[in-house]
């Protein structure tokens, strides 16, 4: 029990880790997409494409970490999900393929302002609102209990449980949090670049995602108190101080943007997006799927997650210096070749 408890941790560390990564290249693709209206789209989309380009598709590696992490620590578990979630995962992975596939298509098409190049641009912005939208609509049928196992079957419908307003409410949630992180590393990241009239768009857009994201919060909170019991229950009896502190953040966050301060900024939208993870985490502790799989349960073999924590140590220590490595080099490189754009 106590090595399958650290093992979850480890695996919630690395979920916070792609909602923190992954999260910003989704929400890059949805002001991408809302670019398309605005009078000055073809900078913003090149300042979008040049910060992305160098690393965005080395953050799905926490997403590949955590299937594959699930799938051998906690098989029944990852058995149980894989059915009841099959629809939203499915559709979560076909908006990731058609995410790459677009923005692959789009950097290297021979008119920049054709017809084609304006439909990659359309199915890549779509598919990066997408891709978070049923991330959060999965999360929610987990958290809200909406999972019913019985024996070798587990099942979610489609009518009641998808269509409750709690669930719709923490799908979009999912979006408004990864367009708020993404408008916020842009702001910072147009900052270093001292491009002023980025940074105004990029602030502004920050604080209406940030404020969004705070209703969203809020809404969800008090949905859960009907339509997630469990997890209402925990969250205010148990993790309140984590509850409290996930608002707070979000309220220091505007006020850091409002003030002007980019870089304290980002920190707190990372901080309101650490604690919403470990809130929610924590929130719903022992289950991993409630009301009835918890992590006694589900867990394969003491020996097999020893094993399995000694190579997620191994793993680690090649990736994080790997990751860093490749996000020094490149986004300095990108960050280079994007000032001789805008000169």
């Amino acid at each position: 029990m106590q090595v399958a408890v650290i093992a979850l941790c480890v695996l919630w560390a690395g979920m916070m880790m792609y909602a923190l990564t992954g999260g910003a290249d989704f929400g890059s693709g949805i002001w991408d997409f809302l670019a398309i209206v605005s009078r000055k789209a073809e900078k913003q989309q090149a300042f979008i494409t040049h910060s992305l380009s160098p690393i965005w598709e080395a953050n799905h590696v926490w997403l590949i970490f955590l299937i594959i992490g699930l799938f051998s620590t906690f098989p029944g578990a990852f058995f149980i999900l894989s059915i009841a979630l099959f629809t939203p995962l499915l559709l979560v992975l076909l908006g990731i393929v058609i995410r790459g596939s677009m923005f692959v298509f789009r950097s290297y098409s021979v008119n920049a302002s054709g017809w084609l190049t304006r439909v990659w641009s359309w199915l890549f912005g779509l598919s990066s609102m997408m891709t978070p939208f049923f991330f959060g609509l999965a999360a929610a049928l987990v958290a809200g209990g909406n999972i019913r196992a019985d024996g070798r079957y587990a099942m979610v419908t489609l009518s009641g449980d998808w269509a409750s307003p709690f669930v719709l409410t923490i799908g979009v949630a999912g979006v408004v949090l990864c367009a708020t992180i993404a408008a916020v590393y842009l702001m910072v990241e147009a900052s270093n670049r001292f491009d002023g009239g980025l940074i105004n768009s990029y602030r502004k857009r920050a604080l209406i995602a940030g404020g969004l994201l705070f209703v969203c919060l809020v809404t969800g909170l008090v949905l859960a108190s009907s339509e997630a019991t469990f997890l209402w229950q925990g969250m205010v009896q148990r993790t309140l101080p984590l509850t409290l502190g996930t608002l707070c953040a979000g309220v220091l966050l505007l006020v850091a943007l409002w003030m002007r301060q980019y870089r304290l900024s980002r920190l707190f939208v990372i901080l309101q997006t650490l604690c919403l993870f470990v809130n929610w985490g924590l929130a719903q502790v022992p289950y991993i799927v409630p009301p009835h799989l918890t992590i006694a349960n589900t867990a394969n073999d003491p020996g097999v997650i020893r094993l399995l924590l000694m190579s997620m140590g191994i793993l680690l220590a090649i990736v994080l210096p790997s990751l860093y490595c490749l996000y020094a080099v490149f986004k300095r490189h990108a960050r280079m070749k994007s000032g001789k754009l805008y000169s």
